[in-house]
C-alpha cells in the first residue's frame, strides 16, 4: 500500500472513531468486568489467496492481515498479522479468535468483531488481554473487480484497510 494511502486512511478513520466511544452493537461487548487498556487505530492490508471451495467453485480466502496498530497521535506501536496476533512495541503479544461478528455499517467493508484471546507471550500492555473489539472498519473485502478462477489459483491480494481495535483486560 502507498504512504499516501496509509495517511488517507489512517487521517480519515483515527480522528473521528479514537475521539470518542463509537455506538457498539452489544453483540460486541466484551465480559461485564473487563477494562478498556488501549485503544489503536490500525491501516494495511487484508491479505487474501485464490482457492477452489469444497464445492469447486473459486473464491478469495482471507490469509492473514498485515498492518500497523497506530496510537492517538499516529504513532506506529505496533503489528496486526497472522494467527490473528497482535504485537506492542513493548515486545507483548495476543493471539485471539472470532468470538462474534457484526456486519460492518459500511457493507463495503470487512465485519467488526469481539474477539477472545487464545495465547500470550511477553510482558507487557497485551499480556492480559482478554477480549478484543475491531470496530470502524473501512474496506479490507476481496475486490470485485479482481476475479478468482482456476487461472489464479494460488494468487494473493492485498486489501486496503483500516479498523480501530479496542483491548481490554479481565471479565
Amino acid at each position: 500500500m502507498t504512504r499516501v494511502l496509509q495517511t488517507v486512511l489512517l487521517l480519515s478513520c483515527s480522528a473521528a472513531a479514537m475521539a470518542g466511544t463509537p455506538s457498539i452493537p452489544t453483540e460486541l461487548t466484551p465480559p461485564a468486568r473487563a477494562r478498556l487498556v488501549l485503544k489503536t487505530h490500525a491501516t494495511g492490508a487484508q491479505v487474501y489467496t485464490c482457492k477452489a471451495a469444497d464445492d469447486g467453485k473459486f473464491q478469495w480466502v482471507l490469509q492473514a492481515p498485515d498492518a500497523q496498530l497506530h496510537d492517538r497521535k499516529g504513532a506506529v506501536i505496533g503489528q496486526h498479522f497472522a494467527g490473528p496476533t497482535w504485537k506492542h512495541k513493548d515486545g507483548s503479544q495476543v493471539i485471539a479468535k472470532a468470538a462474534a461478528h457484526v456486519d460492518s455499517p459500511d457493507a463495503a467493508s470487512v465485519p467488526w468483531l469481539l474477539l477472545a484471546a487464545t495465547g500470550h507471550t511477553g510482558e507487557g500492555v497485551f499480556s492480559k488481554v482478554s477480549s478484543i473489539q475491531r470496530i470502524n472498519t473501512k474496506g479490507g473485502k476481496p475486490s470485485a473487480t479482481v476475479q478468482c478462477d482456476r487461472s489464479k489459483e494460488g494468487t494473493q491480494i492485498r486489501s486496503p484497510y483500516a479498523a480501530d481495535y479496542y483491548f481490554y483486560a479481565g471479565g
